[in-house]
């Protein structure tokens, strides 16, 4: 299957930018003082630069590849921080010259037979490779319940097979590293109704019921949900926690 057949992105890259959560500072803490050496980290799969511009900091320089364009052109400028369209298969990076390598919720769009061969090639010796994803959110029982229903009741039809993994943690993908145990961490952020509907359009779920159906799924739990937030202004917080797997490179290359 080709990037563009696995694309489900590249068409709301905007809105993708403007209201996908961002991931905790803790995170890209942790994973840096792991290496050894800090020169160069590599963010696969980038999308807008979120994981990148946060671990940019940690390091002296930072490459961040993703196969789609319309993403790039969306990512967020950081002096570190190097864009490249580029498949995760075929990065445009030296052999040995990679302390990290990042994958923030997109491991599962990643051709793993290309990409692990990769990644072993891109890292340097005792170097490490992060990936991690998130699930649905949650932010009261009564808001959750609606939530849920738009997820698995009314779009749950229109998300990509892919999606099964990240619903399992991704402990269901190979992971042919010298795996590590981590840390619990999580995403928390304090959202008005505004951004929680603006989060809820950035799924690709929702995009491709909308292009379907021309209809907005959003429409059908609107009352339900504007009755259990209350004041559309009030402010909740919202929770995800993250799956992450962490393997330093193997002692062969993947095969």
């Amino acid at each position: 299957m080709s990037f563009k057949d696995k694309d489900h992105f590249s068409g709301h890259a905007a809105c993708y930018q403007q209201f996908r959560p961002s991931y905790p500072d803790a995170l890209f803490a942790y994973l840096a003082s792991l290496c050894s050496s800090r020169v160069l980290a590599w963010d696969c799969a980038t999308g807008n630069g979120q994981a990148a511009v946060a671990l940019a900091p940690y390091f002296d320089g930072l490459i961040a590849t993703d196969a789609s364009a319309q993403q790039i052109e969306q990512a967020q400028p950081d002096t570190k921080v190097k864009y490249l369209v580029a498949p995760a298969e075929h990065a445009p990076i030296a052999a040995g010259t990679i302390d990290l390598v990042t994958v923030a919720q997109a491991l599962h769009w990643l051709d793993l037979k290309g990409f692990y061969p990769e990644v072993n090639r891109v890292l340097k010796h005792g170097g490490f490779l992060a990936v991690w994803c998130y699930q649905l959110h949650s932010i009261s029982p009564e808001i959750d319940t609606i939530v849920q229903r738009l997820y698995s009741d009314i779009v749950g039809p229109y998300w990509p097979p892919e999606r099964k993994v990240v619903e399992d943690g991704y402990k269901s993908l190979p992971f042919p590293f010298d795996e590590l145990t981590t840390p619990e961490f999580r995403m928390v952020h304090t959202w008005n109704l505004a951004h929680a509907r603006g989060y809820i359009d950035s799924w690709s779920s929702t995009q491709r019921y909308r292009k379907q159906n021309n209809a907005d799924p959003y429409a059908i739990i609107e009352a339900d949900l504007k009755a259990a937030w209350g004041d559309p202004e009030t402010t909740r917080d919202v929770i995800w926690p993250l799956h992450l797997r962490l393997g330093r490179k193997a002692s062969s290359p993947a095969s």
